[in-house]
């Protein structure tokens, strides 16, 4: 199941010359579930008849995302114990999430087997989702393994680093790019030492052809390279999101930081690489200049997959030292690790609060700003429907909305355009989200998130914790130090760039979107500097 038939072709993509500006995403229609009867058909090779409990026992939950929900599958014949993905088709509000999915499915399908690649095993397709049975993973996230073993070295790095780009080159010679490669996309298939690392998800990967140029921003923040920022980019993106995690891998932060969007976007086109904090100073020579070619902004300097692996380095990793790199290290991993699950955790809360009823308004919002009846929305009438219902944003605010949401480029929004962007808009802005996922944490209604509420919210599945990591996060969340998170404090924490693991596909998209809008208009971004205060154009 799930064979090239359901291939798609990334509509991005430019198919002319590689110096060729690239083409604009072809403009997002509105998910047909959303206001029909009857079921939308996800997958090309839909069978009806054949359900996913013919063959399988869906147990408890694995894992969650902005899309799907990841259970424990067992076959019922084989007793094998498998992952299934499932993704709920209320949750494919555009056209664009439904392709999203199918070339996921297309992708998984169309790679070879391969030993750090999670095998795709099966495909289903009912009313209510699509069912991706998948190899399961139980060995945690590549974080957790690293802090959990306590000996922790530049071989250890270098052995992660080759699967890192062994995944890459096979991806690459298969026509695939991923797009989304970060720590937690990497999973151990087994609790046991030398368990094999795989990568896992496939969601925002695309095919690929020589030459071909993209311009949709996805991705994770901290992983970006600059050219995705400037809209203009091929497979070259997959060697930087690498050179990055090994960045995070020797030294535990990220090379590319900031407390805002803004921040991170100029730090990434900056691309100054910080090798004087701890624990630099020790590392090898060879693993820095690894580091740096991966993390070289001209794509043509940059590092092939084939080119990491040939480094020096890797080739040679079991002579790499193998001294521990500290304490240091291991405890901003750690620290990373669960406040991310904190701020995960907030998110989902706020995703599965978007309701169906939600999505309703906004269909009614834009019958009402659609004045002239015409099926689409131009700048004026979305300046006067945002004022009609109490919108504060300034008129420079609604320019940038509009040419934000405005993928197509022809000026005026079609449905599927202000959904994606009001969603985005009301999830991430609208504080009645942000007090349900506070409501959420706050059990007993005080107002305030306690010490002990927050050990509840970030034990693990045992129900284990580390108190240091606990109090080392109410201590950088609590900015009052009364001891407790105030909900202010609480929204302060989600909107900082702090959260470098963000996972949601729309909040990637349509927030970096903003900052990279002028790039397509001119050929350059302004950014102002903090620290100098200057305005830079990059």
């Amino acid at each position: 199941m799930g064979n090239c038939n359901a291939c798609i072709r990334p509509e991005e993509a430019s198919k002319t010359d590689p110096q060729t500006k690239p083409k604009k995403p072809r403009e997002r229609r509105p998910n047909p579930y959303s206001n029909s009867p009857a079921p939308i058909r996800v997958l090309k090779d839909f069978f009806p008849k054949t359900r996913i409990s013919d063959k399988y026992i869906l147990g408890r939950e694995l894992g969650r995302g902005e899309f799907g929900v990841t259970y424990l599958c067992t076959d019922r014949e084989t007793r094998e114990a498998l992952a299934c993905k499932s993704i709920s088709k209320k949750k494919l509000r555009t056209a664009v999430d439904i392709e999203d999915v199918r070339r996921e499915v297309a992708i998984m399908s169309s790679l070879p087997d391969h030993a750090n690649i999670v095998k795709l095993r099966a495909t289903y397709e009912d009313n209510e989702a699509v069912h991706l049975v998948m190899e399961l993973c139980e060995g945690g996230e590549l974080f957790d393994r690293i802090v959990a073993r306590g000996h922790y070295s530049e071989r250890a790095a270098a052995g992660v680093a080759r699967t890192v780009a062994e995944v890459v080159r096979m991806c690459h010679a298969n026509g695939v790019m991923h797009r989304d490669l970060k720590p937690e996309n990497f999973l151990f298939a087994n609790k046991k030492e030398h368990s094999a690392l795989k990568a896992i998800d496939f969601g925002l990967s695309v095919f690929f052809k020589p030459g071909e140029r993209f311009s949709e921003i996805v991705g994770s923040p901290y992983y970006m390279a600059p050219e995705v920022l400037k809209r203009n980019y091929g497979p070259e993106v997959d060697i930087w999101s690498a050179g990055v995690i090994l960045y995070i891998l020797l030294c535990g932060v990220p090379p590319f930081w900031a407390e805002t969007e803004q921040g991170v976007a100029l730090a990434i086109l900056r691309g100054v690489i910080d090798f004087k904090r701890e624990p630099w100073p020790q590392i090898s020579e060879s693993a820095k200049s690894l580091v740096r070619q991966m993390l070289e902004p001209d794509t043509k300097k940059r590092l092939t997959a084939q080119q990491v692996l040939e480094h020096p380095w890797i080739q040679h990793a079991k002579k790499a030292s193998n001294v521990p790199l500290g304490d240091i290290v291991r405890t901003r991993l750690k620290q990373f690790s669960i406040m991310n699950r904190f701020k995960k955790k907030a998110l989902r809360v706020i995703a599965e609060h978007l309701t169906l009823e939600e999505v309703e308004v906004i269909r009614e919002m834009f019958a009402l700003m659609d004045s002239d009846g015409d099926g689409k929305i131009s700048y004026d009438e979305l300046k006067t429907g945002l004022r009609k219902v109490g919108s504060q944003l300034a008129e420079a605010e609604m320019k940038l909305l509009m040419d934000v949401a405005d993928v197509d480029g022809n000026g005026v929004l079609d449905y599927g355009e202000f959904v994606a962007v009001i969603i985005h808009l009301q999830r991430m802005e609208n504080d009645e989200h942000f007090r349900r996922a506070f409501m959420f944490f706050d059990k007993d209604g005080s107002g305030y998130i306690e010490l002990d509420e927050l050990r509840e919210a970030l034990a693990d599945e045992s129900g284990a914790y580390d108190t240091d990591v606990l109090n080392e996060i109410m201590r950088e969340v609590d900015t009052d130090k009364d001891g407790q998170i105030s909900y202010e404090e609480f929204v302060a924490m989600m909107k900082t760039g702090t959260d470098w693991r963000k996972a949601s596909r729309q909040y990637s998209r349509e927030r970096f979107k903003s900052l990279s809008v002028n790039l397509m208009k001119d050929g350059s971004l302004q950014l102002q500097d903090v620290l100098s205060g200057q305005t830079i154009a990059v």
